[in-house]
């Protein structure tokens, strides 16, 4: 394509406008189907590593004296996991 002349620049632009157009639609129908998966109650993203069961058991180990690295390797996380189910650490 040629954008020295009027004819290429104007080419140039109206591809660019149908391709902004597109990414629009596409921008668009994502965003409809996010809300109407979200009607029917799905969350969507990583679901969760642990049952509150599991959060339960690593709370009862951390407040008996576990050390955190021992908790971490037990359930095969790092200890950043571990502290991030929990607000603030436990000691």
């Amino acid at each position: 394509m040629d954008k020295s002349n009027a004819t290429g620049q104007l080419m140039f632009h109206l591809f660019a406008a149908f391709a902004e157009f597109e990414q629009n639609l596409i921008e668009e129908r994502s965003a409809a189907g996010r809300a109407a998966a979200r009607a029917r109650g799905r969350l969507g993203g990583r679901p969760e590593k642990f049952g509150q069961k599991d959060i339960e058991m690593m709370k009862a180990l951390i407040e008996s004296g576990t050390p955190i690295k021992d908790v971490a390797e037990k359930w095969g996380v790092s200890r950043t996991t571990i502290y991030r189910y929990f607000e603030k650490p436990l000691k």
